[in-house]
């Protein structure tokens, strides 16, 4: 998952304020996106980032997608921020573990997962300590 952005409409607008915000946080221009077929989407990316490839085939956003499945199941169980800006902030904080701690524990052999368990739990305690 690279970001979470809580955003009231799906325009152009707010897709150009999401292209800006990754455009800012990962501070180079990527060489492809993958999105799924909402028509705002090219609008901004043709702005912001002209030489980049964009791809809406079928199935090629369904890594994104599933991705988000653990953050909407997070987002079920608290339904009740007070506001959108402390959903938001929560989300942010809750894709950096998220991207941290969940593996793909069926692409890799054991020892490489154990060795990956360790260096998140490293990672963890530094960033908490």
């Amino acid at each position: 998952m690279v970001d979470v952005l809580l955003q009231a409409w799906r325009d152009g607008a707010a897709a150009e304020r999401f292209f800006k915000r990754l455009l800012r946080s990962h501070g180079s221009e990527p060489r492809k996106i993958v999105t799924d077929k909402l028509r705002s989407y090219p609008v901004a990316y043709r702005e912001l980032m002209p030489d980049t490839i964009h791809s809406t085939k079928q199935y090629e956003d369904n890594r994104a997608e599933q991705s988000h499945e653990a953050t909407r199941v997070r987002e079920r169980g608290m339904r009740k921020f007070k506001s959108v800006k402390q959903a938001q902030r929560f989300l942010g904080a809750h894709a950096a573990v998220s991207n941290l701690f969940n593996l793909g524990r069926h692409l890799v052999r054991a020892q490489h997962y154990r060795d990956l368990r360790v260096s998140a739990f490293t990672e963890w305690s530094r960033a908490v300590a």
